[in-house]
C-alpha cells in the first residue's frame, strides 16, 4: 500500500476514490515513566521511554488506518495527517487519517506519446 503526505503519486492515476481512512490509538502515561520523567526533567535531555512510547503510537495508528484503507479497497491513502490532543492529564490520543483511494499505474509509453505530440520535453 502506498502511504503519502502528498495528494498524488508520480507514475500513477487515481482510478477511485474511497472516501476517509483513519486509525488512532489513546496512550496513559506510566507512573515509572513520570518519575523517569522528572528526573530527566531535573538534569535536561531527551526523555527517551516517552520518544518510543509516542513512536510506538504513532506506528500502531498508521498500522490502523492501513487496515481501514484496505477494508475499502484501497491500494493507496494520500494527503495523510497525524493529529494529538490530550484526553486528560495522563492520557493522550494519536490520529492519523488520509484518503483512501485505487491507484492505477500511468502507461509510461502514452504519456509520453502525449507529451511529444503537445510539443513537450519531459
Amino acid at each position: 500500500m502506498i502511504v503519502t503526505t502528498l495528494q498524488e503519486v508520480t507514475g500513477y492515476r487515481v482510478a477511485k476514490t474511497l472516501g476517509l481512512a483513519r486509525g488512532n490509538t489513546i496512550r496513559a502515561r506510566h507512573v515509572g515513566r513520570d518519575f523517569m520523567a522528572g528526573l530527566r526533567g531535573v538534569v535536561g535531555g531527551e526523555i527517551t521511554d516517552y520518544t518510543k512510547m509516542l513512536a510506538e503510537a504513532r506506528e500502531q495508528a498508521l498500522d490502523r488506518m492501513v487496515a481501514e484503507a484496505a477494508v475499502l479497497g484501497a491500494n493507496g491513502v494520500l494527503g495523510v495527517r497525524f493529529a494529538t490532543s490530550y484526553l486528560m492529564s495522563s492520557a493522550a490520543e494519536i490520529l492519523v487519517y488520509g484518503t483512501a483511494v485505487y491507484l492505477e499505474p500511468v502507461d509510461s509509453a502514452a504519456v509520453k506519446d502525449a507529451a511529444v505530440s503537445e510539443g513537450s520535453t519531459r
